[in-house]
């Protein structure tokens, strides 16, 4: 008879015939996840009635937490215990209605072998569709197959019969006749620009600076050494907490001289006294700050690209990182100088910064910025969190118009007027408790290049393609904003050759990088130009509706 203690396997919960376990990640932040449980719950009720209609019950793998009150996964343990309970083999969905912590998931998705679907609801309010686009990407990079859905209000006649297949086949496939494959021609002088460009990254190499990685959970907003390395492009392991260090030793002279600067472009404060609900001088002394000890840090470093994390830690000891790294992607920015030498740092350059330290954003934005400067073109850019959108008609437009924003991190260029035309209003006190201010303003008209770099089957890949930024009515621009985020900056965009399925059906992550050209010819050599670059470094390049 053995001495040793055998440990039991928790029993999975019992599904009957025709039952699909229902599951739904959280946010790290427990208020964020008690305000949008409302939203979650309605989304949740609507799939058990269209499930119900097909003969099947989605069945909650765990209960509503009275206490906390919500019925969200907060965190890889909670996650890990309840997919202890769920058998291997079964269907499960995984509904989204707000930002969800992928990693909360991840681990008990890694090793289902049941089928499983990711849906969202479509609105732009907290968001579903941003927390679906970051759980897919993170599946991808997994390897982890699985089928996704968006269902908007009235269930589409497209995502019902998606619905039904699923539940039948239990695999949805989406449209992707938009796709072609990269066409190398060596007679081109764009394609050679590329390539040349290419060379020069292998050669003499790049720095990412990256302040703390894993923001909110985005696992495929990790970019592992040996893929970054294999490009070109290696990493400096920054600390947010070094960050917050280096701001506090800037002298309050120095910070206000960086709001002296904006306000001289016309750049507007909307400040006010409580520090809980209102941008105060403080907070933006602070933000200004932030800027320079940013800056002062990459040059110490020799970094080429930077990304903050800004989540938790940095949210609860400094106002939002947002309105600096707006600044950080615009050449045109507050000066910043060495503090022993004097010199300039980064004289007339953009220092590409990409937000919540999102790496595969970041290898996009470095590139741009070699491609835009060799081709004499402003490297203004950024990246969006893919938020929302609908179909528009008016203003010489009949097309799906999607909503771009991200939470303040647009640089000024990219605004209609600039500086004079932007201004910087207290972010929502849930998210960011600390408070600080963004760089928001209506993105003009023009067109751009989209892109986005990810992790597939183990390698490098980029969907690219080609956007113009339209002009709204202020009345549709603001309902827009409020069915949003007011304080952020927007962009409506139209997507050439992709529709709203497609783009949903395909797009691996909450993120998408937009550069501007300044026309529609520029555009398609400046995307001939990143391709043939992003070829030669060894990344799989895809168009999409180009």
């Amino acid at each position: 008879m053995s001495d040793y203690t055998i440990p039991e396997l928790s029993t999975p919960i019992p599904l009957k015939e025709n039952q699909i376990y229902l599951l739904a990640s959280g946010n790290m932040r427990e208020n964020l996840n008690k305000a949008t449980w409302p939203d979650q719950h309605r989304h949740e009720q609507a799939l058990q009635k269209l499930f119900a209609d097909e003969g099947y019950q989605l069945v909650r793998a765990f209960d509503y937490d009275s206490e906390r009150e919500h019925g969200f996964i907060t965190s890889q343990r909670h996650g890990m215990d309840i997919f202890s309970k769920v058998h291997p083999k079964a269907p499960l969905v995984v509904a989204v209605a707000a930002w969800q912590c992928s990693y909360h998931v991840l681990p008990g998705l890694r090793d289902h072998q049941g089928p499983i679907l990711t849906v969202s609801n479509w609105s732009g309010k907290w968001p579903g569709l941003v927390g679906l686009l970051n759980l897919n990407g993170s599946l991808t990079k997994m390897g982890v197959p699985y089928s996704t859905l968006w269902l908007e209000d009235d269930a589409s006649p497209y995502c019902l019969e998606k619905l039904h297949y699923w539940i039948k086949n239990q695999v949805v496939e989406h449209d992707t006749s938009h796709i072609r494959p990269w066409s190398s021609d060596n007679s081109s002088p764009e394609q050679e620009l590329g390539r040349s460009l290419a060379d020069q990254l292998l050669h003499n190499k790049a720095i990412m600076g990256v302040f703390d990685e894993g923001c909110m959970g985005m696992y495929n907003a990790i970019i592992e050494d040996d893929l970054l390395n294999g490009i070109g492009i290696y990493k400096e392991r920054l600390s947010q907490a070094a960050l917050a260090a280096a701001m506090y030793r800037i002298p309050d002279q120095e910070a206000l001289a960086v709001r002296r600067w904006l306000e001289a472009q016309g750049f507007r404060f909307l400040t006010g006294d409580n520090p809980e609900e209102d941008l105060t001088d403080q907070q933006i002394l602070d933000q200004c700050k932030m800027y320079l000890a940013v800056v002062n840090m990459a040059d110490r470093y020799h970094c080429d690209t930077v990304g903050i994390q800004y989540q938790d830690g940095m949210k609860d000891l400094a106002p939002a990182s947002d309105l600096v790294e707006g600044l950080l992607n615009n050449p045109h920015r507050p000066p910043v100088y060495h503090p022993i030498t004097k010199e300039e740092l980064y004289p007339g350059q953009a220092l590409p910064h990409f937000n919540e330290a999102d790496e595969g954003a970041g290898i996009d934005l470095l590139i741009n910025n070699r491609v835009w400067c060799a081709m004499g073109m402003d490297p203004s850019s950024t990246l969006h969190d893919v938020r929302w959108g609908e179909h528009f008609s008016g203003n010489d437009i009949d097309n799906f118009v999607w909503v771009f924003m991200i939470s303040g991190a647009v640089p000024a260029s990219h605004i209609e007027g600039g500086y004079a035309n932007a201004v910087s209003e207290r972010q929502p006190p849930k998210a960011f408790p600390a408070g600080g201010g963004s760089l928001k303003g209506v993105c003009k008209p023009g067109e751009f290049v989209w892109s986005r770099v990810y992790i597939q089957n183990g390698s490098l890949h980029a969907d690219v393609g080609r956007g113009t930024a339209v002009s709204l009515p202020m009345a549709e621009v603001n309902r827009r904003w409020e069915m949003t985020t007011p304080m952020w900056p927007i962009l409506n965009a139209v997507l050439h050759g992709v529709s709203q399925n497609q783009f949903m059906g395909r797009h691996k992550a909450n993120h998408i990088t937009v550069t501007y050209a300044p026309s529609a010819d520029l555009a398609d050599k400046a995307l001939t130009v990143k391709s043939a670059m992003m070829d030669r470094l060894g990344i799989q390049i895809h168009f999409c509706g180009v």
